[in-house]
């Protein structure tokens, strides 16, 4: 049975993930910049090669790293810079991927799919927990949300290898170099393992250090409704 509801007031002082990373507001900026430096230069490259994979992997990938900002900017959206530089982090390993260590070196692949997932888990995790704390329409007992933290990494993984089936099969139908590329059904099952590992990552560590993001997100939610 769920506890009364009672609406989250918003928090006074909070601990966010970026001040359990230990890192200012401005550095955090500085190194989101950096780490977008690096994704126009491997845009570059992928012009310069002709590499249509580099290309679209690395212009996707900057357009990613600015949505947290135009969503502070236009909606209000509290965006914590640890998890903003979780998120630049994550699409840069997946763009100097692309470029050629995917082929190259079996381990890359695997890194990219365990930081991709934990990123994906803690977004679902907040956004969850924020709602739920929200609205009485929404809840998930803390018992389950450890499940429900895996099942939701294990979907978009699923999702995701579907997605990359689907643009194979488009690139030998246009006849275009392959954008995402799958290695066969054992590598497949291979990444959806490493998506396990991203996401009991955080279902295990990772929530007590985004308490503060859920925080903020719930307050939002107060303040817009």
């Amino acid at each position: 049975m769920r506890p009364p509801y009672t609406r989250a007031e918003p928090t006074r002082s909070l601990v966010r993930f970026r001040d359990r990373l230990g890192i200012s507001e401005s550095h955090e900026r500085l190194i989101v910049r950096f780490l977008q430096m690096i994704l126009l230069g491997i845009l570059v490259v992928g012009s310069v090669r002709g590499d249509t994979s580099v290309i679209v992997n690395s212009a996707l990938g900057f357009g990613v790293t600015q949505l947290p900002a135009l969503l502070k900017r236009d909606y209000g959206l509290p965006m914590d810079s640890g998890l903003v530089l979780w998120i630049t982090a994550a699409v840069v390993v997946h763009a100097v991927g692309a470029l050629g260590p995917y082929q190259s070196i079996w381990l890359w692949d695997k890194l990219a799919h365990t930081l991709s997932s934990s990123v994906v888990a803690a977004v679902g995790y907040t956004t969850v927990r924020a709602v739920s704390e929200y609205t009485p329409d929404v809840w998930i007992p803390s018992r389950l949300m450890f499940v429900f933290i895996l099942l939701f990494v294990l979907a978009a993984g699923v999702f995701w290898e579907v997605l990359e089936f689907l643009a194979g099969q488009l690139a030998v139908v246009i006849g275009s170099e392959d954008v995402l590329i799958q290695y066969g059904l054992t590598d497949t099952m291979l990444d959806l393992v490493f998506d396990t590992v991203g996401g009991l990552v955080v279902a295990i560590w990772g929530t007590a250090y985004l308490t503060g993001t859920v925080s903020e997100l719930t307050s939002w939610l107060n303040e817009r409704s």
